[in-house]
């Protein structure tokens, strides 16, 4: 299955911050860019930071409970293929970053079973980043 890529775009207060954080924490490549936007390449997709006043959700996030944890809501991320999971989580430690959700197997021996972390940008977008040894538990319920 070929997917294609998504567009999403993401409102920043401060944009500099956001830039920083996408670029050098994450490590994603800079596309074009004005004074008000920033593109990055999000694992092939792209993701746009607009400079926007600071929204109720940065503010404080709402969560829903899910294995245990309060995941925050709303939130946006990617599926990786495992051993990158692994090096992203050991990126973002290494930088310091601090995590909603600490890196961990969720639903453990369950269908679905999957690796998970939930962190905020530096303005308060949620992201999750999740990894599943076996794609095909992507869909399964």
């Amino acid at each position: 299955m070929s997917l294609s890529p998504f567009h999403l775009a993401i409102p920043v207060y401060d944009l500099p911050a956001c830039r920083r954080f996408y670029g050098e924490v994450f490590g994603l490549e800079e596309g074009r860019s004005s004074n008000h936007w920033v593109d990055f390449n999000f694992y092939g997709h792209q993701l746009v930071i607009h400079e926007h006043p600071r929204t109720a959700s940065q503010e404080q996030a709402h969560t829903n409970a899910v294995d245990g944890h309060d995941v925050p809501v709303p939130h946006f991320g990617i599926v990786l293929e495992w051993r990158q999971w692994e090096l992203l989580a050991e990126r973002l430690k290494s930088f310091g970053t601090p995590f909603v959700i600490e890196p961990y197997i969720r639903f453990q021996g369950q269908v679905g079973e999957q690796a998970t972390m939930f962190l905020l940008d530096p303005c308060g977008n949620a992201m999750e980043f999740k990894a599943f040894k076996d794609i095909g538990q992507l869909f399964a319920k």
